[in-house]
């Protein structure tokens, strides 16, 4: 099925990205919009917080019925918080917003790809700080106001080998884990100096592995910024010039939950 647009003529995905797009200031043309999927499916080797539980699909119905016709249905369980997901603010914030009462224009912005995979790959602990922000700012700009911020560590192509991309696979171990994240102080920069709605990470956690107190959490969802984590293939997303949005399970009272996210591309 086809829409009218302002004289464009698209199908309903493309018309609601045109609308997307315009409200942060960019333009896209409908019939060449590219869109980047950030999300790793969800299965049996989907990757969870040591402590968590994992997802599990069970069938239900699986066949031809006795009608004749197809019909295929499944159950799934899982914790809030694992593969590509949200953590709503509520998640360290005990006055923040839960995944349903975020405002959408909270979950869709100028998609802004800090790079720091050079570094990372030299240190599985690396903490991305106000200096790799600024550094970024230095080439492509000042990063704008109501910004996703997408941290692109390069952890995402260990996905799902569990012990390389957490630095461990042992269930219930958390004294383990490694992988890089954000400063206690460059999250506080990004709220304070550059008032973004949202970050982003292709790691299990917007902290570190190492991490104890889960700083960079509590600066972030203090100020209702949403985060986003386990993202996939942010190479393919360039430093600036994209629209992130990213849709979680409107979970009623959630502190996160399953995310479809994605970039528009021009």
């Amino acid at each position: 099925m086809a829409y009218r647009l302002r004289g464009w003529r698209c199908n309903l995905p493309l018309c609601v990205a045109m609308v997307l797009v315009a409200r942060v200031g960019m333009a896209v043309d409908a019939e060449t919009a590219r869109l980047v999927d950030l999300t790793h499916p969800f299965d049996d080797t989907t990757i969870y917080w040591p402590t968590a539980r994992r997802f599990h699909l069970e069938p239900v119905a699986h066949g031809r019925t006795p009608g004749g016709w197809w019909y295929e249905a499944n159950d799934f369980c899982a914790a809030e918080h694992g593969g590509t997901h949200l953590d709503a603010p509520i998640h360290f914030a005990e006055r923040g917003w839960t995944a349903d009462e975020i405002p959408l224009e909270r979950l869709r912005g100028p998609a802004v790809v800090v790079d720091v995979s050079a570094r990372a790959a030299a240190d599985r602990d690396l903490l991305v700080r106000v200096d790799d922000l600024q550094a970024h700012e230095a080439i492509h700009g000042r990063i704008p106001d109501g910004a996703i911020v997408l941290l692109r560590t390069g952890w995402s192509s260990r996905w799902p080998d569990a012990t390389s991309y957490m630095g461990t696979a042992v269930p219930g171990d958390v004294a383990h884990l490694h992988f890089p994240g954000l400063s206690e102080e460059a999250a506080r920069w990004l709220v304070t100096e550059r008032r973004i709605h949202g970050v982003g990470i292709d790691t299990a956690s917007i902290d570190r592995g190492q991490s104890k107190d889960f700083r960079a959490h509590r600066v972030l969802t203090a100020a209702n910024v949403a985060i986003f984590e386990n993202l996939a293939d942010l190479e393919a997303v360039p430093a600036r010039g994209g629209v992130f949005l990213g849709l979680p399970m409107k979970i009623r009272g959630g502190s996160g939950g399953p995310l479809r996210a994605i970039v528009l591309l021009p």
